[in-house]
């Protein structure tokens, strides 16, 4: 069989958006498209990634992300294994380290990891020879949804330039923000935050984007997507707002809200949602919110990945 060379990333690992260029990340996206024709078809499965091992190590809890990785993985006919932290040797006292030279020697081509402690995915690429894919590391970034986010948004809007883009809620204990705020950047769209003060970073300034500590003044202004952030509840070790209650009250997407604005603005939401605190149902569910897209392109967008790391560019 004649072997077909397809353009190749720059990058060996996807750990980050930052200081990914614009041309790897039109690159994934582009063949992430061309990955959803796959899904729309009756058998959804191609042999790409037939012969590789892909471990998905994840340390902290997730439906989302895992569920959509393994579903990528085997679409792409590769050998899946699922390592959990609880009920495993680290809960017996193994280090992390040597968990991963355990894995390592049974001879595994790919690790997609979540861990809560920032810097892992950096740390495994000197410890093992297998490419790496973050899937979430702490606060830091968590690239795939980056990923997934700006797909659904070029598919709405057909381009990514000039665009708009707002991201609501605890800016300081968001993966997806940062994320978000590098790819999208390096896109060439405007970006702006937008939370209470007590859940914006200290150095938001230094990133280049638009701050406003109130939504309506976002809407007002002319918004084309507003990112809506979950509360991190796991994270929050302080109480930054008052109760649910109160933020939904100042920082909520509403219908009402939304209704103010002199254009429709696309919804996107991570997930999970949190109903009724930082976006009301009737939004979730309305025809201008792409959430349900963004379930649909995060399988398709990670096989993008998935197959442009894992064959390093090369397709038979």
């Amino acid at each position: 069989m004649t072997e077909t060379l397809t353009p190749k990333l720059k990058i060996s690992h996807l750990l980050g958006m930052e200081n990914v260029s614009r041309e790897d990340i039109t690159l994934m996206l582009d063949t992430g498209m061309s990955f959803r024709e796959v899904l729309e078809r009756p058998i959804k499965k191609v042999p790409t990634l037939n012969g590789k091992t892909i471990v998905n190590l994840f340390f902290e809890s997730s439906t989302r992300t895992r569920i959509a990785f393994e579903l990528a993985e085997r679409r792409l006919s590769a050998d899946v294994v699922n390592f959990a932290a609880s009920g495993s040797s680290v809960s017996k006292g193994e280090t992390f380290k040597d968990t991963v030279k355990n894995i390592e020697a049974m001879k595994i081509d790919m690790i997609v990891v979540r861990h809560e402690s920032p810097g892992v995915p950096q740390f495994l690429t000197r410890i093992s020879d297998a490419t790496i894919i973050n899937a979430g590391d702490g606060a830091h970034e968590h690239p795939t949804q980056a990923l997934l986010d700006m797909m659904t948004i070029r598919e709405k809007f057909g381009k990514l330039e000039k665009l708009r883009v707002c991201l609501v809620g605890d800016i300081s204990h968001s993966r997806v923000a940062l994320s978000n705020i590098y790819g999208l950047k390096t896109m060439g769209a405007k970006v702006s935050v937008c939370g209470p003060k007590t859940m914006m970073p200290k150095f938001v300034e230094q990133l280049g984007v638009n701050v406003y500590y109130n939504i309506d003044d976002v809407i007002h202004d002319g918004v084309d997507v507003l990112n809506v952030l979950r509360i991190q509840r796991e994270r929050l070790h302080a109480v930054l707002f008052p109760s649910n209650e109160e933020y939904n009250k100042y920082f909520g997407v509403t219908k009402k809200r939304l209704g103010k604005s002199s254009k429709p603005i696309t919804i996107l939401h991570p997930g999970p949602i949190n109903r009724d605190v930082e976006i009301s149902a009737d939004v979730a569910d309305s025809e201008h919110s792409l959430i349900l897209h963004q379930v649909l392109n995060g399988v398709a967008v990670r096989m993008g990945i998935l197959f442009l790391l894992g064959t390093k560019g090369k397709a038979n």
